[in-house]
């Protein structure tokens, strides 16, 4: 057995110590949130975050979580995460949905790193998500929209 936190929580896993996170999460624990895309961490889909960093579940092993805590979208919480869930919402980002796990993952993590990232922070902290339906340009504006608005210069 091998004990990981996971969402705030201590969850005991029976697998081996060279099996996908993704793995886990979705077969072990039944978390399906997070979801299978390439297999080669490529598409960003698998997104989760070990001590607050984006990671790629599919191939990140179960032994490489150690004392980290692991995050997924089911446990994603915080005013970051709010603000991102509104802007989706009022952009109208989601086509398909398969992406928007990973894709909040990662615009979760952008905007605790930065509270108000330009374009191309956007670009290169989002460039390992892929989109198949090309919601890129409403991606970037939910994210601008959920950023923290500037202190007024009063």
């Amino acid at each position: 057995m091998i004990a990981i936190t996971l969402n705030g929580a201590t969850v005991s896993i029976n697998a081996a110590p060279d099996t996908p996170l993704l793995w886990v999460l979705r077969g072990e624990l039944h978390l399906h949130g997070t979801k299978f895309g390439c297999g080669i961490g490529s598409c960003g889909a698998c997104t989760v975050h070990l001590d607050g960093v984006p990671v790629r579940a599919c191939v990140t092993p179960l032994s490489a979580v150690g004392a980290r805590v692991v995050t997924t979208i089911e446990g994603l919480h915080g005013p970051e995460a709010d603000r991102l869930v509104a802007a989706w919402t009022h952009v109208d980002v989601v086509q398909c949905g398969y992406c928007q796990p990973g894709q909040l993952m990662s615009a979760c993590a952008l905007l605790r790193a930065t509270p108000q990232p330009n374009d191309a922070e956007i670009d290169r902290a989002m460039s390992g998500n892929l989109c198949r339906c090309g919601a890129y340009s409403r991606i970037r504006a939910a994210i601008h929209r959920a950023a923290v608005p500037a202190p007024s210069a009063d």
